[in-house]
């Protein structure tokens, strides 16, 4: 939740549902991590999937979610830019290029974070 742990809040509305109801907030996670733990991926082919199922499901703000946690996790931008651009022949060049706009917003957001931090 993001009330008990400031280094972790949740941004927007996702914040909002889990401080309103943290036990629907837990059993969301709980849900994440059990389907997660359901096979043999590894963590960085869970973050790549994760943020494929987002880009085809055009919901820019998982993008920008899994996007975030993928730069945390250590994976690289041209990582998530390929699957980014794997979605051309699916899902169509609109819907690409979307998706890297939406990384792009990320990663610009990074980018003015350590300006902050720098100042």
């Amino acid at each position: 939740m993001s009330e008990d742990d400031p280094d972790n809040a949740l941004p927007g509305v996702a914040g909002e549902i889990a401080d309103e109801y943290p036990d629907v907030w837990d059993a969301y996670n709980d849900l994440g991590a059990a389907v997660g733990d359901a096979g043999p991926l590894t963590r960085r082919e869970l973050r790549l999937v994760k943020l494929a199922l987002a880009i085809g499901g055009y919901a820019e703000g998982a993008v920008h979610s899994h996007a975030r946690r993928a730069r945390e996790e250590g994976l690289g931008e041209e990582d998530m830019r390929q699957v980014a651009l794997l979605a051309i022949p699916t899902l169509g060049f609109p819907r690409a290029a979307a998706a890297i706009s939406w990384l792009n917003d990320e990663d610009d957001d990074d980018d003015e974070g350590d300006d902050e931090a720098q100042t």
